[in-house]
């Protein structure tokens, strides 16, 4: 069964199984989808200790998912591997330890230096691991969507409203569900067949959001989702997923990544109804 699989199908299902899996086993799941194109490097006894297992649950990870043992599971993810590719997950340890190590506070300058590398570092891994089949299947629903409904809360919601911002110099139609007076289900109700739902969601992945997605899934409308893991509970009925692993740093993630996906999104989409992409001028003015 194991030689049968590429890694991506094995992904494909870990995230399927996902909810049913132990807390340990989705441990090493989050650990695998993380490190999945350095995971040839590794030895069992370094993924066990990162994950805080014995070795023993690395290797009923793999049987859970139909492998004889670790190694027949790790030889799955050796075409994944690019042995010249910058390991960007060092970049935060880097800034980790610069961090660790400062004998005196930190300037206003350096905390911002720290900051902007964090961005930068979520950046290059969004250039090195954005998935162009995902990408384009994004395009597609965009293009084809009746209407286009936007949600995402707290932390996200200043990205929703950002690409519903972007999307209305489209002749889409376009509507943030911001849920305004705790009107989620109204502002919803419309959504079905032949329109799209963009969810964006982060870790731990808002009730509303998790809510919206699911009443367009059963209104049989599309729906794009925008998240940091493959794994995360949004995914199941998702049509096209774009992951996205932010920077860090002094507890604080960037959203830059997150809002340049979007910026790409809609500069795409413009590109393929052959809009002009120019600077916005206010229409209107104002009279004091």
């Amino acid at each position: 069964m194991s030689h049968n699989m590429t890694a991506d199908q094995l992904m494909k299902r870990i995230s399927e199984e996902y909810e049913g899996l132990s807390k340990q086993l989705k441990i090493i799941a989050k650990y695998i989808e993380d490190h999945r194109q350095t995971l040839v490097l590794e030895r069992i006894t370094d993924i066990a200790k990162a994950c805080e297992v014995q070795p023993s649950a690395i290797v009923r990870f793999a049987q859970r998912f139909g492998f004889s043992g670790f190694s027949d599971m790790q030889a799955l993810f050796r075409e994944a591997f690019v042995p010249n590719q910058p390991n960007t997950s060092s970049y935060q340890h880097r800034i980790r330890d610069v961090i660790a190590k400062q004998n005196a506070p930190l300037s206003n300058t350096d905390l911002a230096q720290s900051f902007l590398a964090a961005c930068q570092q979520g950046l290059d891994e969004l250039s090195q691991t954005l998935d162009p089949v995902a990408f384009d299947s994004a395009v597609d629903l965009l293009q084809r969507a009746e209407n286009i409904y936007v949600i995402g809360v707290r932390r996200m919601f200043p990205i929703a409203s950002y690409i519903t911002y972007a999307l209305q110099h489209t002749k889409k139609r376009v509507h943030l569900v911001s849920g305004l007076g705790g009107m989620y289900h109204e502002q919803i109700r419309s959504i079905g067949e032949g329109d799209l739902m963009i969810a964006i969601s982060f870790q731990p992945y808002g009730r509303e959001t998790r809510y919206c997605a699911r009443v367009a899934s059963q209104n049989k409308a599309k729906l794009l989702v925008i998240t940091d893991s493959q794994l995360s509970p949004l995914c199941r009925d998702a049509a096209s997923i774009l992951t996205v692993k932010e920077g860090s740093a002094f507890a604080f993630r960037s959203m830059s990544s997150t809002i340049s996906l979007c910026q790409a999104l809609f500069i795409a989409l413009s590109y393929r109804l052959e809009l002009v992409v120019e600077e916005t001028r206010d229409a209107v003015s104002y009279d004091e």
